[in-house]
């Protein structure tokens, strides 16, 4: 069975609208999907709107929040989108997207790249602005020849056009997710290249917390990688959860779908939320 809980569309940072990002997960053979935008849910509201025949979808988001000096992603899935608590957080983060925006572009002007938020905005239309929109942004103006150069150039950690945002802490963005009635899923736990030790440290956290589950998979990774993963959700009495991070079509990413065979035997984020 393919599922697939990790995915963006244009609401966020993603190429495709949420009828195209379904529609392209129907005919790829996906059974259940869920939308999972950064710190927002109007994707998933309209897609929500508009069912596709044997494509079940989840609700869900994708909520940035802070531990241990770095910034965190957490899934949620199955929540109640219109949860005034997690709407006001939303609103929180929007802000904070818009703020970060604003210190970004003023970065770049005075690298001497001027126009950065507006035509960031652009490329984000109505949805909140994301560093992926400044790095397309980058190329599109021939600063740089790939999104991937853009970050290691300015917008990378630490880089000339980084900003430092001090997004909420883990639990609450556990909470606006559980509290609404969903499942929390600490998202690519690799990604933040912390230690084997502080990785223990955040996923115990995140489990005292309120957290359900860790992504084993999200994209392509090495089978090292997944069976690590795997350990350490059995070590901290997690489930898992799977997805493929989808934003776009390109030669190095993973397209939508992953089978369910890749859990073995333990327990996953599907039988807690079907």
């Amino acid at each position: 069975m393919l599922i697939d809980f990790h995915t963006h569309s244009t609401a966020s940072d993603g190429l495709l609208p949420p009828a195209e990002l379904l529609a392209r997960a129907q005919r790829r053979g996906v059974e259940a999907l869920a939308l999972t935008d950064h710190d927002t849910v109007a994707g998933c509201r309209e897609a929500l709107e508009h069912p596709i025949a044997g494509l079940t979808l989840v609700p869900g988001v994708e909520l940035s929040c802070h531990w241990g000096g770095a910034t965190i992603h957490i899934v949620g899935l199955g929540m109640k989108i219109d949860d005034v608590a997690l709407q006001h957080l939303l609103v929180s983060l929007d802000r904070l997207r818009r703020e970060r925006a604003e210190r970004i572009a003023l970065k770049l002007a005075r690298l001497g790249m001027p126009g950065a938020l507006e035509g960031a905005q652009r490329l984000a239309g109505a949805g909140p602005i994301c560093r992926p929109h400044f790095a397309n942004w980058l190329v599109a103006e021939g600063h740089v020849d790939r999104v991937a150069k853009a970050f290691d150039k300015w917008l990378g950690n630490g880089k000339s056009a980084d900003v430092k945002t001090q997004w909420p802490a883990l639990q609450v963005a556990v909470a606006a997710i559980t509290d609404a009635k969903g499942v929390a899923v600490l998202a690519h736990p690799l990604n933040y290249r912390f230690t084997r030790t502080k990785l223990r440290a955040l996923c115990s956290e995140f489990a005292l917390v309120g957290g359900a589950a860790i992504e084993i998979v999200n994209g392509r990774q090495a089978g090292s990688d997944i069976a690590l993963l795997k350990r350490l959700a059995e070590d901290m009495g997690l489930a898992v959860s799977i997805g493929s991070d989808f934003h776009r079509e390109w030669a190095h990413g993973a397209d939508l779908g992953v089978d369910t065979a890749v859990a073995g035997d333990l327990p996953t984020v599907w039988e807690l939320l079907f």
